[in-house]
């Protein structure tokens, strides 16, 4: 039973938890559903029945058989989203493969690291995409990467030519459910990134629960325009689609927000994805309102907090009134706590929801790794059937992140209500220690939102010779002609912030530094201002 004093609860299911291979779980839906649509590309207009996409799926897979690709061998694919991707996601796992996701946005000293790293045999790549020449790169760096024998690209010759290898002759290897079938990696903040290392039974089971939250069916449309290398795009997206029969809808190749809307409008999806600066940017579409959206009923919201005003957006304008927000991370593949289609505003914009089904969640002192009560920030430690394998070779790291007791520390600092939905109110890395006080830049954040003339912020700690720290506000202000004065943001905050929470510093900026998967980039905005010198003047107490 959930303890009502201590920040620990775990997922009560009468679902149980899929036993299955991605394999064998896909073949359950092509047994049901063998005519509904399984796939759909956008731009290129091609389409695939759940039939038709086993068969094409069954053509690689032979093919990667006949051209020496053993279970266990890691094959990359270092591509944008189209249908080959997914292809090669559903491909490798039937074979027992391991597929290793290389960000698209890598350039040749991380993918030659990643080609080493993971010993990648076999690497899908795109040929080009906007500044990114794939072939190119891939010339730089191949001779330095020995295991590397063969590279096919997307959309060329050496396609076909792998496709034609195989005869169908070659039996498929026995595989287990807890096999290794994909290694992603985590956007390190300093030194390289490490292999999130995750199984059939991590990810395709996230999914379905995902998908079950959301109460998908073979009805659904879900709209993909989230990188298919994160765990949103091919877990969330692909594995809660084909775990429940629904379609796969690609928009662009990458994210493209007219794109998006005229997807959802021309393929009538039920289920849009996003992180919130997406959402934001379809929202701001001049000719928005000209889309019609009214096939939407859910969708995720996930990467980073979603503004209140957003999300009133989403559902009224979009649609979109049974939208979820998820919380989770890569090695975890990747949720852990979403909120569920009849959650209140407060609940979608407050929290990251309550812990999914079978997993179990709780907040920790980060120093002594005790439960807190309820009420109490603390570290997020989540456990069961969706913590990674480990990292790729990387034991002595796997250890650090995984405890004894299998419980994953996720280094956010988060918030258990009574009611058992989390808060996240920052990174344990981000909280800012100003002359022995713990500051929260979430806490900060929340209450900076409600001035008018600032229309987002993020609070980062700099060095302080006294205190140790101090707090920097960096301020995207709603007219850049009219931008705050530290002065102005102080008296905003006097009697309303204890005083050590007051920010001392100010930075005006037009946007924020971001990751590929929509999160701020804190670290950055950090080295940014102690290689400025202190931006505005410091008043503090």
């Amino acid at each position: 039973m959930n303890s009502p004093m201590n920040s620990y609860s775990h997922g009560t299911s009468g679902t149980s938890l899929l036993g299955d291979t991605i394999g064998a779980n896909l073949d359950r839906a092509v047994a049901a559903w063998p005519d509904r649509e399984a796939l759909v590309d956008v731009p290129s207009g091609r389409r695939w029945t759940y039939a038709q996409f086993a068969a094409d799926i069954d053509e690689l897979a032979y093919a990667l058989l006949a051209s020496g690709v053993a279970k266990g061998d890691r094959v990359g694919i270092w591509a944008i989203n189209c249908p080959e991707w997914v292809l090669v996601q559903y491909a490798t796992a039937r074979i027992g493969a391991v597929m290793v996701n290389i960000n698209p946005a890598y350039r040749t000293h991380e993918v030659e690291y990643v080609l080493k790293q993971a010993g990648i045999s076999v690497l899908f790549a795109s040929v080009s995409h906007k500044t990114s020449d794939y072939r190119a790169m891939v010339d730089q760096v191949r001779g330095k990467c020995p295991e590397l024998r063969e590279v096919v690209y997307i959309g060329d010759p050496s396609w076909d030519a792998l496709l034609s290898r195989g005869t169908g002759d070659e039996p498929y290897p026995e595989l287990s459910c807890d096999d290794p079938i994909n290694i992603q990696y985590t956007s390190g903040t300093t030194g390289f990134p490490k292999g999130a290392t995750l199984s059939h039974h991590n990810i395709l089971n996230n999914g379905y629960f995902v998908g079950e939250s959301i109460t998908y069916t073979e009805q659904d449309r879900v709209c993909i325009p989230v990188p298919f290398y994160h765990c949103f795009g091919m877990v969330m997206g692909n594995l809660a689609a084909t775990s429940h029969g629904a379609c796969m809808v690609i928009p662009a190749p990458s994210f493209d927000p007219a794109a998006t809307l005229k997807a959802v409008q021309q393929e009538r999806c039920t289920s849009l994805y996003g992180v919130p600066t997406m959402f934001i940017a379809e929202l701001n579409l001049p000719d928005f309102a000209s889309y019609d959206l009214s096939s939407l009923r859910t969708g995720i919201m996930a990467g980073s907090p979603c503004p209140v005003e957003v999300m009133k957006r989403v559902v009224a304008e979009m649609h979109m009134a049974e939208v979820s927000i998820c919380y989770g991370m890569t090695e975890t593949s990747p949720v852990s706590l979403q909120t569920r289609r009849d959650d209140d505003l407060e609940h979608r914009t407050g929290t990251v929801g309550r812990v999914l089904p079978h997993l179990e969640v709780k907040v920790v002192d980060p120093a002594t790794g005790m439960t807190q009560p309820r009420g109490t920030a603390g570290e997020l430690c989540t456990r069961g059937y969706s913590v990674m394998l480990g990292y790729w070779n990387e034991p002595e790291k796997t250890a650090e992140a995984i405890d004894t007791g299998r419980w994953m520390h996720t280094g956010d600092l988060a918030v258990m209500r009574e009611d058992g939905y989390v808060e996240i109110v920052g990174r344990i890395k981000d909280m800012i220690i100003r002359g022995g006080e713990n500051i929260y830049p979430r806490e900060i954040e929340e209450f900076l939102y409600t001035h008018p003339r600032i229309a987002d912020v993020q609070v980062v700690g700099v060095p302080h010779e006294r205190y140790g720290e101090e707090v920097l506000a960096c301020v995207i202000p709603r007219d850049p002609a009219d931008p705050l004065t530290l002065e102005e943001l102080r008296a905003f905050c006097e009697d309303r912030l204890a005083h050590y929470k007051i920010p001392t510093l100010l930075q005006i900026m037009d946007a924020f530094p971001m990751t590929v998967s929509g999160k701020v980039r804190k670290i950055e905005l950090r080295e940014r201002a102690v290689r400025l010198g202190r931006p505005g003047a410091d008043s503090s107490n």
